[in-house]
């Protein structure tokens, strides 16, 4: 690969894992530079309102950390948050050219699946029987342990 450079990436488009979603359900697409304080500043913003019932949380390749990061802050700062998540690969393609277009090699195409992540995020019930269904924690979810001093 030291004759050819990287000179375009094609994302496949590919449908969302949940059925029956409002048209108008907040997406948050997760991108490896996103900034978690931008991102989690407008989805707490948005979900403090009456009238979001539900958001979604989208992130694929390295931006998948980052994605569940969010849910999890979501989740902490906005109790009762029911929660499906789903796992999936995203195909994506790699353009590969010859660096010296005078030697004879011929454009390369790669195509590779990388992991990706929803996440939907509803003040609603979900249904319990969908795979990847967590229902809202209840209490503080720390210890009682956990929150004795060190020194004691």
């Amino acid at each position: 690969m030291e004759n050819y450079k990287k000179t375009k990436i094609v994302e496949k488009p590919c449908p969302l894992p949940f059925a029956d979603l409002p048209p108008d359900i907040i997406e948050m697409k997760v991108k490896d530079g996103s900034k978690i304080r931008n991102l989690m500043g407008y989805a707490i913003g948005k979900m403090e309102l009456d009238s979001v019932r539900q958001i979604l949380f989208t992130g694929s390749g390295k931006a998948v950390s980052k994605t569940i990061t969010c849910v999890e802050i979501m989740k902490r700062r906005l109790k009762e948050l029911h929660q499906i998540t789903k796992v999936l690969f995203k195909q994506i393609e790699e353009i590969w050219e010859p660096i010296v277009p005078e030697a004879g090699l011929d454009a390369l195409t790669v195509k590779r699946n990388i992991p990706a992540i929803c996440v939907l995020l509803s003040k609603d019930a979900l249904d319990p029987q969908e795979p990847g269904y967590q229902a809202p924690a209840c209490g503080s979810g720390v210890r009682r342990e956990a929150r004795r001093p060190l020194w004691e």
